[in-house]
């Protein structure tokens, strides 16, 4: 009875381990989104190029839709509260929690090319290019069909360099996720 009350409490202190290092490495990503996004980007009024994308993907190749989509989305919010760069708009933060999500469907278990090559493409050519685009045209009052003429040259510059980070990335993150031990 002894050794099984031993066992079962000390699995439950590395449960409790694993959750709370996924909640601090949660965190940090979360912020290193706000700061990638808000900070090092390149943006105007209608287009935005950058790295931010690289802590959502992270968290998607570790654990999942769930924690990309996290990591996305409350990114989003916390930078649009903390240092906003115009007024709130939820549409933004779907589209964020969207991203982290399609990036961990295909990229939790197997980062193949075909998995890289489509959920960037799903990304940038319906989420970014078609979504926030409608949100950028509802938000701002501009035509919708003009404006995807100028974010078509942020996706043609953007899908390229996100196939290439994250073919780059799978592979390192893979060999750290493995190594990791918990006991």
């Amino acid at each position: 009875m002894s050794k099984t009350v031993d066992t079962t409490a000390q699995s439950d202190r590395k449960l409790r381990r694993r959750h709370l290092v996924m909640l601090i490495l949660l965190g940090v990503l979360t912020a290193m989104e706000v700061v990638l996004n808000r900070f090092l980007s390149i943006k105007t009024w209608d287009l935005k190029i950058g790295f931010s994308f690289v802590p959502v993907v992270v968290a998607a190749l570790l654990y999942g839709p769930l924690g990309g989509g996290c990591v996305a989305a409350l990114g989003d919010f916390i930078g649009a509260m903390l240092f906003p760069n115009g007024p709130f708009f939820p549409g933004f933060t779907l589209t964020a929690l969207l991203t982290g999500i399609v990036f961990g469907l295909f990229l939790q278990k197997k980062q193949t090319p075909f998995g890289i090559i489509l959920s960037v493409a799903i990304n940038q050519l319906i989420l970014s290019l078609l979504l926030n685009s409608y949100w950028i045209s509802v938000l701002y009052g501009s035509p919708y069909v003009p404006l995807l003429g100028t974010r078509l040259i942020q996706c043609a510059i953007l899908i390229p360099v996100q196939i290439a980070v994250i073919f780059a990335l799978a592979p390192a993150i893979r060999r750290g996720k493995a190594s990791v031990r918990l006991d």
